[in-house]
């Protein structure tokens, strides 16, 4: 299977980002609707001017079986982000202003990154954060298509995502994996800072779905195309996992692939404020029921994992 972008020709492409970047001279790239001129660098919620900022990349041996294979899924990690969630355990990359964030990285440069991680046998080029620099990447995109390309596109998102960006990336992205955190607007303003999460969640997913359909992969179990949906088990929070769960279930079918992530522990802010029923790691007893609840929903493709001896060279950037 061929990554989608090699379907669309060179004026195509070159449309896509010319539509992409005029959008940032009132931006509304995510969700917040800043409505900031980032072509003049300047920037608001995100954090981020006229160029993304990345914080690194690397083949990263961290995700899923399906997407790391043997030889990593080639993360490019972006600073900054449009949430502002309590517990991230990126808080130094989420949320504080990186070195350079004024600076930025230029389409060629992380073109180049692209490229480096094909020539290192990555499986795909994995965007993580991308909700806020959707123009950004278009942009990047197009010399790296150019200069030999031809790995599948990951879109890794929170899912806070608008859907003008992703009419953007309909055609170029493979894989879509969002993470679907909270499903009511309380908890979403509590622990996100942001209200209208759920809604903007549920129409993102759908929209995803739309475009590439249920996760497909090839012989190896390698991903090509199509949709994987993450969930981080919160403590004390089953009552969200199950609306989430029986919402996939219900819109997107029971073949829709999702992981169940276990890996939640207290970071961010939580310890240091007033969130005392999150400052605690998930129970072993909790995260079994989540994947009952999951099983007694019908859900059928929970994902599996197993220990990769890889090892991860980190090129971590200013």
């Amino acid at each position: 299977m061929q990554p989608a972008y090699t379907y669309l020709s060179r004026s195509e492409l070159a449309d896509r980002v010319e539509r992409a970047l005029a959008s940032l001279a009132d931006c509304r790239a995510c969700p917040r609707d800043c409505g900031v001129n980032r072509l003049e660098d300047k920037w608001a919620a995100c954090k981020t001017g006229r160029y993304a900022v990345v914080s690194s990349y690397f083949p990263h041996f961290g995700e899923e079986d399906c997407l790391r294979g043997c030889n990593g899924s080639g993360t490019i990690f972006f600073s900054h982000c449009n949430l502002r969630c309590v517990f991230c355990q990126n808080f130094d990359i989420s949320q504080a202003i990186r070195p350079g964030a004024r600076s930025g990285h230029r389409p060629l440069e992380i073109a180049a990154m692209m490229l480096e991680l094909q020539d290192r046998g990555c499986h795909n080029i994995n965007f993580v954060t991308p909700e806020h620099v959707v123009p950004q990447i278009v942009e990047a995109l197009v010399p790296a298509i150019d200069r030999g390309l031809a790995l599948p596109l990951v879109y890794n998102t929170s899912a806070y995502d608008s859907l003008e960006s992703l009419a953007v990336m309909d055609g170029l992205v493979d894989i879509y994996m969002p993470d679907f955190k909270y499903w009511s607007s309380e908890a979403s303003q509590s622990y996100l800072k942001a209200d209208n999460y759920p809604d903007a969640a549920r129409a993102a997913i759908s929209e995803m779905h739309r475009q590439v359909g249920p996760l497909a992969l090839n012989a190896d179990g390698i991903a090509q195309r199509g949709l994987l949906i993450r969930h981080l088990v919160m403590p004390g929070c089953l009552d969200e996992t199950r609306a989430i769960l029986e919402w996939i279930a219900a819109e997107l079918g029971p073949d829709t692939y999702v992981n169940l992530m276990d890996q939640y522990h207290p970071a961010g802010k939580v310890a240091a404020t007033s969130y005392p029923e999150i400052n605690r790691r998930l129970t072993t007893r909790e995260f079994a029921e989540a994947r009952r609840i999951a099983r007694e929903i019908g859900l059928r493709r929970l994902d599996e994992r197993r220990p990769h001896p890889g090892l991860v060279r980190r090129i971590v950037l200013a």
